[in-house]
């Protein structure tokens, strides 16, 4: 029996195992690798500072978003021997493969930022990009009554590149909502040249920090916390006091790809970016935050390549050549407070524009533009996460990005004034 050995069961992981289990004929084993009983719905984490008690609704037990015939193991690698087709388990059990997909995504390192876990860490210093870390937010901000909030990047790559973002604009709706803004001072601190990594995207997203007045830091890359008093520094000097500090520590892929000989520098696999086939190993996929692709680390980015990579999967086992189904495409709804949302549609080769999305002319969500709906539209994308996404069933939404309804003259004006 020949052997699809998918490891990790996050959102792509997930996906993946899903759609090729009811596209391989039963001559194929399709396992997955994964120690963690449960799946957390990571876009959740951001609204779990300010307020929300939904936490329970963000996880779900792993056997219950696995469908039928894909086999579980649950072990985490120890490595991956690629010159002999093979995975080692943490309790040295071994598993072949015929192909692998390493779907294992990013892990957030704050260990690897001088002084940023020390005696303050969930206490006056936190993250909200794990569970423990937003939950720790909500109890801080909610004793918080005057200060500055400093949000800060330590490095990119990050999951989900808008999130920070987010998290400023839902802080200053917090804060105005509990009548004490007038008292906090929001810094956003970024090793970014703007506010976010595109240029038009940026030019907005930028704005409405400084119309929420708040102050901005660019090229701030952070070095380390001051012992001596709250303060982060950065490799030029430059300092930043806090009273409390939301740290988006340095994100790394997993532990195994070191020592298995598989990444770059942080533990991201180099892959080619449009067949995400692992470059130098042709039986070897690598889909998600796992990858070195310069697109964004974000679960739509990871639907979109799991619909190209199954494409490309079925090729590869019928022997024919891959094409490079995958473009980039990232589709991401932004927090902006106050019930509002934005909405950016992108890849490679194409800004976020301005526009109506789906439907041109018509909608419902407006690109690049805040909008109650475009609010909704991301509560309810959880739902449509655990019953239609992960499942692996049919998305009305394509893989690779389209024009229709983007405002391509606008842009092309506005960037020539």
């Amino acid at each position: 029996m020949k052997h699809l050995l998918i490891l990790g069961a996050g959102t792509a992981g997930t996906i993946v195992a899903n759609r090729m289990r009811r596209s391989l004929s039963k001559e194929w084993r399709v396992s997955v690798v994964d120690p963690s009983d449960t799946h957390l719905y990571q876009p959740g984490l951001l609204f779990l500072p300010f307020g929300a008690k939904d936490e329970s609704e963000l996880v779900r037990l792993r056997g219950d978003t696995l469908g039928s015939g894909v086999e579980w193991v649950r072990q985490g690698v120890e490595r991956v021997e690629p010159e002999k087709n093979r995975v080692v388990l943490e309790d040295e059990s071994v598993l072949d493969y015929d192909i692998l997909v390493i779907a294992t995504g990013s892990q957030v390192r704050p260990d690897m930022t001088e002084g940023l876990v020390d005696k303050r860490w969930h206490k006056s210093i936190s993250d909200f990009y794990t569970l423990q870390g937003s939950l720790a937010l909500r109890e801080m901000l909610a004793k918080f009554e005057r200060g500055r909030l400093l949000v800060n990047i330590v490095e990119m790559p990050i999951k989900c590149p808008v999130a920070p973002l987010e998290f400023a604009f839902l802080a200053d709706a917090y804060f105005t909502e509990r009548g004490i803004r007038n008292q906090v001072e929001i810094v956003y601190a970024t090793p970014l040249d703007g506010a976010f990594t595109r240029p038009i995207a940026s030019q907005r997203l930028g704005y409405l920090l400084e119309q929420k007045n708040i102050r901005v830091e660019t090229e701030f890359a952070a070095s380390s916390v001051d012992d001596g008093k709250n303060a982060l520094v950065s490799f030029d000097g430059r300092s930043l006091d806090f009273d409390m500090l939301v740290t988006i520590p340095t994100h790394t892929g997993a532990d195994f790809i070191e020592p298995s000989g598989l990444g770059d520098e942080l533990s991201f696999v180099p892959t080619d970016s449009r067949t995400l086939q692992a470059k130098g190993h042709n039986n070897i996929f690598v889909i998600g935050d796992a990858t070195d692709v310069p697109a964004s680390k974000a679960g739509s980015v990871a639907h979109f390549e799991a619909d190209g990579m199954v494409i490309n999967l079925e090729r590869y086992i019928a022997g024919k050549p891959l094409e490079e189904e995958f473009d980039g495409h990232a589709n991401c709804f932004v927090e902006t407070g106050h019930g509002k949302g934005m909405l950016i549609d992108f890849n490679y080769d194409v800004e976020p524009l301005p526009g109506k999305f789906p439907v041109p002319g018509i909608g419902p969500f407006s690109l690049l533009e805040e909008s109650r709906i475009n609010h909704l539209g991301k509560l309810a994308f959880r739902w449509v996460y655990f019953n239609g996404l992960l499942p692996g069933k049919p998305m009305p939404m394509a893989a690779q990005m389209s024009m229709l309804g983007k405002q391509v003259q606008e842009v092309e004006s506005s960037i020539t004034e």
